[in-house]
Parts: structure tokens; sequence; C-alpha cells
């Protein structure tokens, strides 16, 4: 007999939706979102930046791009049926040398061969035709490429839940994870109890630590990377129509700055990629010796830093003064200057990393018994969530494999 009692740890995106999935399924089921703070959304969800990724850059085949696919088609429907903004602004990858440009075709091909409609190549002059504030010798377009609000999105889909019966609790911090008979007892920090058959634990920032108290391997570990934003000021936002990013860089962990309009108007400028000093650290006065100590203590750690302290060092730079910052956006649009941002929006990355020192790419899940925890969900997570929340649903109930 299939299970009729779920509790979902986390009440991001993904938590969310996978809890409406259930009740998709299982109409009448017991469906408990547990959420540590006192409103939805609170870390990676609402800090996000809004991009609903096509799927250019993603190994064909893998996880991500199969969901990123899928969860492109899901949003759009979804936003429509609750008449949420959803833009299509587009989005140009702007190659500034023959080097860069000489990466474009292998992107194209994984778009392609990943289904993003109507991506192409294009050189300069049309470049300018589509952000006529961009400078580079060529860009690949993707026109579909669009930016949604990812906090107002959750909220709506935990009123689907509530309308199909299931419950959102916040305020309840998760400190244990025990058996009891046939069904499993998730404790909160002020002593409450839900026992449930099945558990899904889809806890970002605190997904390892949330894992081991079910008994989870240690790897992989979440490394907290912050990233800063600026705001362009409201007279100079006409400098980008739509998304306008780098070429990717094989040789370096992150993408870089970018310029990202935002669907309440808003474009920012950023992010780069520091060391978050605690994994809820929004800014440089929150530090957690222990979220350091577990960051540092950890060999794959130590590994990466080992491989990419320069750039480390890059991002450190550009974190501590305004001008290198902007600067790093400014060869993508020669007219900006430091005058025409104000300081903006932080996030902080929830980033899972090998034993070995390697970022972990894809999406991974695993399972151990009743308990099944999202260990890694990195960007196109959001755009992914209702078909990550279809694929997680389809493991919970043994249709399919966890991809460990």
């Amino acid at each position: 007999m299939s299970p009729t009692s779920y509790a979902v740890v986390g009440g991001g995106i993904l938590g969310v939706a996978t809890a409406r999935r259930i009740l998709q399924l299982q109409p009448g089921a017991e469906v408990t979102v547990l959420e540590k703070e006192a409103v939805l959304a609170a870390h990676q969800t609402g800090h996000n930046s809004g991009v609903v990724h096509a799927g250019l850059y993603y190994v064909p085949g893998s996880l991500k791009a199969r969901l990123c696919r899928r969860g492109v088609h899901l949003l759009q429907d979804f936003c429509s049926e609750h008449e949420l903004a959803y833009d299509e602004c587009g989005k140009v990858l702007v190659a500034l040398d023959e080097a860069e440009s000489s990466r474009l075709s292998d992107i194209t091909e994984r778009a392609r061969a990943n289904g993003v409609p109507g991506v192409r190549e294009i050189g300069s002059d049309e470049l300018r035709e589509i952000e006529p504030h961009v400078t580079g010798v060529a860009g690949l377009h993707s026109p579909h490429t669009a930016i949604v609000d990812y906090a107002a999105v959750t909220r709506a889909m935990a009123e689907d839940i509530t309308a199909a019966g299931g419950s959102v609790r916040t305020s309840f911090e998760v400190t244990g994870i025990r058996p009891d008979g046939d069904r499993t007892i998730v404790t909160g920090a002020d002593g409450r109890e839900v026992r449930a058959e099945q558990i899904v634990l889809c806890a970002g920032l605190q997904a390892d630590r949330v894992a081991a108290l079910a008994g989870d391997e240690a790897d992989p570990r979440i490394v907290p990377f912050r990233g800063e934003y600026y705001l362009l000021r409201p007279e100079r936002r006409d400098l980008v129509r739509g998304l306008v990013y780098p070429v990717p860089d094989p040789r370096y962990p992150f993408l870089g700055v970018h310029l990202t309009p935002r669907v309440d108007g808003e474009v920012m400028v950023g992010p780069n990629a520091v060391l978050a000093l605690a994994r809820e650290g929004y800014g440089w006065s929150r530090v957690s010796a222990a979220d350091l100590r577990d960051a540092v203590a950890w060999s794959g750690f130590r590994r990466f830093a080992a491989r990419h302290w320069r750039t480390g060092i890059t991002e450190m730079l550009g974190s501590a003064s305004k001008q290198r910052f902007v600067g790093a956006a400014r060869r993508y649009v020669p007219e900006l200057t430091a005058d025409d941002v104000v300081p903006g929006p932080r996030g902080v990355r929830a980033q899972a990393l090998g034993v070995d020192g390697a970022l972990v790419d894809d999406f991974r899940i695993t399972r151990r018994g009743p308990v099944l925890a999202l260990r890694n969900a990195p960007s196109p997570a959001a755009t992914s969530s209702l078909a990550i929340a279809e694929h997680v649903v389809d493991i919970l109930l043994d249709r399919k494999e966890a991809a460990a």
C-alpha cells in the first residue's frame, strides 16, 4: 500500500513544490511542510536572481538538462494559471574576444541538444541591435530566457498545498530524525514532533546537516558562497533590455558578474562569489565559527581552495572595491560607471563539494529507507523546481531509482 503521510523538510521552492506534487498524485495524503524560519522562501529562494534558465550550458542527458527544460514549461504554465509575472526578456552571452567567441559554438550545440528554442549565434552588429549599450565581438542569443519572482511562486504553491488539505508549519527547526516502527519521527528544536511514513529533505544551505540526522554520509559537504549585487539607479536601467551574461570559462568554478533585470523593474549587477562566513550570512558582519570550521575542516574545500585561490582573491577584491566590481560589468556595458549603481541584495549559494575538491555539478539525490534527501540543488534548481518535484515524487513512489 502506498504511504499516506509525508513530512517535507524545507520551505523553499523545492520543498514546497515537492509537497504540492505529492498531493497532486495522492489526494487526501497527509502532507506537512516544515520550515525553520517564520516565512517561506527565506533563504536561497528568496534571494534568487529570478532568472528562468533556458538550459544553455548543461550536459545533454544530465538531470540538470532534462529537468531544466521540463521545469521551464511547467513553471511558465504555473505562472499563467496563477497570474504571476513571467517575462521572456531574453538573454545574450557576450564574447569579448576571439577566444570567448570560439566557445560559443560548443554552447550552441549543447543548447540545441537540450531543446532550447530559438538559440543562435550573432555578430557584433546584431548584438548591438538587441542590446544597444552592450559591446562584444560576438554573442549567443536565447530569446525565450525569462524572469520571474520565485518567492511569489513559492507562496502560490503553498496556497495550493493548503487548499488541497496539506499543512505548512513555519518556525519548525528540525533537530532530530529517528525511526519509530513504521513511521519516522521528525523532532523540532522546541520539542514538537511530526510522525510520517516518508520524509523528504529539501534543506538547501543545511542539506548535509539535516541529511546527517537521518544517517546519511558526509560526502558531499555544503560550502556556502555569498553573492553580492549592486542595483542600477532607476534612470540607468535602460542600459540593458534583457539579461547580459559572460561566456562561461571552464577553468573557473563560477560564472562572473552579469546584468539581470527583475520583474519588479530593478536591474541587478553581479554577483561575485566569496566564501560566506556563515551558511546564512548575507554580509561580512554575520560570522559563525561553527560554519567556518565545518567548511575549512572539509578536505574537499581545502582541495578546492588550493586549485582556485587566485580566483578567490579576485572575488574578494571585487567585494571590497565598488570600482573593481563595476569594472567587471563595464567590460560588457562601457557606459556603466560606479555612480550608476547602489548597493543591492545578497544571496548565499549552497554549493556541494565532494571530498575530491570538485564542485558537485548535477542535482544529487540520496535515499535511506523512508528518508529521501536532495543533497545538491544548484542553479537551475529554481527553474527546475516543478520538474524536480516530479522526479523526487517518482522516486518516493518507487517509479524510479534515486541518483546518488
